[in-house]
């Protein structure tokens, strides 16, 4: 019942971002004088719609998407008496700039307001993967077995504070042996007995810290096989602990929070749009029954399936941040200078202006507007290809769904 429940929310929350997107468009260009017609979310059959004002309001059958139709949006489009001097591509440069980034600025603002209400309710993910310390103490003897490996109870100071270590100094080597993250340190202590040297950077100074390692028992695991069972080994510890998966903070310190993680979102989702058309092969390999990897696109379809997946286990940290990733994707993607996405008609304008102003230095008139026509090709292109893309990325989420869990 939950995963239902959570496929229809982030279903819903995927409609309201295209929502929004669209009322950007439309808000930015009834406020610099340009003349809506219509506002509609959806496709296909008509369900209802009203009129308020000179603008018609409503929701088609097909909820796959929005559309906002502003009059002159290209010189191609056919005007009304009362439309000619309000056509979108006659207005200035800027006022065009504004309404095609106003669907881009909403999906990047409602991203961060998701961001903000997850860092000043839940807390945010610990992105800093290097061997940070977070805590200091004992090193636990041992450790129960499956199924909750629960460490002994101890006391006093451990390995790695009796030698000077404290929270938040990074651990950068191991007896002289590079560890860039907490695991890989674990993984490089374990083998190890005596006094043994670890390299600390503390602020802006490294330091060579000679630590006694401890002889404890765990549990872990002697191959990366999927089937793998934990063992029960003696091995080395020093003591310290890893800084918390989630991060909390206040309202206030919240907002700072806020915008590093969202740079570190935009960091990641520019890798994505880099890599997608190498994710074709990966794609057509699940759709024809190998194994699906996590790291492929999905569709609507696929990204509500892996919200309703975190719903149904109350992971809801990942289900905001699914969502708030989309919503950074969808104004990324829609920047790429290709119609006939939002960053093709800006890359238009920019053209016409740089056009005019050097036919101006060389004492020219300025120029007609762009004729579509002769980028209809292009943009026969990118719709095909796009389509092609979203087909096969649809298709791969219905045969072969990413299951995370």
């Amino acid at each position: 019942m939950m995963f239902v429940l959570g496929v229809v929310v982030f279903a819903l929350g995927i409609a309201v971002s295209i929502a929004l997107h669209e009322a950007g468009h439309m808000w930015t260009a009834q406020k610099l004088g340009m003349k809506v017609r219509r506002y509609y979310i959806g496709f296909g059959p008509r369900v209802f719609s009203f009129r308020r004002g000179e603008t018609e309001y409503g929701l088609k059958a097909v909820p796959a998407g929005g559309f906002c139709d502003i009059a002159g949006m290209t010189a191609l489009d056919e005007l009304a008496p009362d439309e000619v001097d309000r056509a979108m591509y006659r207005q200035k440069t800027w006022k065009r700039l504004v309404v095609m980034s106003g669907g881009i600025a909403m999906n990047f603002l409602l991203g961060i307001l998701l961001v903000y209400g997850l860092a000043a309710t839940a807390g945010l993910p610990n992105t800093d993967n290097r061997a940070v310390v977070g805590s200091v103490g004992c090193a636990a003897p041992g450790q129960d077995g499956p199924p909750d490996y629960t460490p002994a109870e101890c006391s006093g100071p451990g390995p790695a504070e009796q030698a000077g270590i404290e929270p938040g100094d990074v651990i950068v080597a191991v007896d002289g042996q590079p560890v860039e993250t907490f695991g890989d340190l674990v993984r490089a202590t374990q083998p190890l007995s005596g006094t043994v040297p670890f390299t600390v950077q503390r602020d802006d100074e490294t330091l060579t810290v000679p630590v006694t390692v401890q002889q404890v028992q765990r549990w872990v695991y002697e191959s990366d096989a999927p089937d793998a069972e934990p063992v029960s080994r003696t091995v080395g510890a020093i003591g310290v602990g890893a800084e918390p998966s989630v991060i909390e903070y206040t309202p206030l310190t919240a907002i700072p929070a806020t915008f590093d993680f969202t740079g570190y979102l935009a960091v990641r989702t520019a890798e994505a749009l880099v890599s997608l058309p190498s994710k074709v092969a990966d794609l057509w390999t699940a759709v024809t029954g190998g194994e699906r990897s996590i790291d492929t696109p999905v569709s609507v379809v696929g990204a509500s399936v892996i919200g309703g997946q975190f719903a149904e286990r109350g992971i809801w940290v990942s289900f905001v941040l699914l969502l708030a990733q989309l919503n950074f994707f969808l104004g990324a993607f829609n920047l790429l200078p290709l119609l006939p996405l939002d960053g093709g008609h800006m890359a238009v304008a920019i053209y016409e202006r740089i056009r005019n102003w050097v036919r101006g230095l060389r004492g020219l008139p300025v120029g007609p507007p762009v004729d579509y026509m002769k980028l209809l090709p292009l943009t026969y292109v990118a719709v095909v290809v796009g389509g092609a893309f979203m087909v096969l990325t649809l298709t791969a989420d219905i045969v072969n769904p990413i299951q995370l869990f």
